[in-house]
């Protein structure tokens, strides 16, 4: 079968293969290991790659996990800068280390269950999209790793905000 209906064949104005991303660790990372090559919804991708990393990482405790959401977003400051050099492009759509980094945050704001795990997920996706005001300021005014992952943090509190709000008022 021929992946290149799903997958994008090179990255970025280096025009990087698929086999260079997944060699190099950093790009391993960054496009989320692999889930970034998707030609269709790649951020969309990203943030599903990032539920099986949940729920291994929520197995931890909660003070753990919030330890390793804390580290895979300053990680991926670090990540996301190297990722958008390598790359030639500021926030390549390929990059999705700040998505895995958003849907950690949003999980972060309640405890484990499968509605949550799906309702986050669609809450999550649908700030990042939408990106309204301050999300959309922070994805065109802030450059840089930091900008990377920046708008999809704070697109994490927003959608953990809510669904917070949704199980406190016994709604979910």
């Amino acid at each position: 079968m021929d992946l290149s209906i799903f997958l994008n064949t090179s990255a970025g104005k280096t025009q990087m293969t698929p086999r260079q991303i997944l060699s190099d660790p950093i790009m391993l990372l960054a496009f989320g290991f692999g889930s970034g090559l998707s030609k269709y919804a790649p951020g969309t991708m990203g943030t599903l790659a990032a539920v099986p990393l949940y729920l291994l990482s929520i197995k931890t405790g909660s003070a753990v996990f919030l330890g390793i959401t804390l580290f895979i977003c300053v990680l991926g400051v670090w990540i996301c800068s190297v990722a958008a050099k390598r790359l030639g492009v500021h926030d390549f759509s390929g990059i999705v280390w700040d998505e895995v980094a958003g849907y950690f945050v949003t999980m972060s704001f309640v405890s484990f269950s499968w509605p949550a795990v799906c309702l986050g997920f669609v809450l999550f996706r649908f700030f990042d999209i939408v990106k309204p005001w301050p999300i959309r300021w922070l994805d065109r005014y802030i450059s840089g790793g930091m900008g990377i992952m920046l708008d999809d943090i704070v697109a994490g509190v927003v959608a953990g905000g809510i669904l917070f709000g949704m199980k406190h008022w016994a709604m979910l």
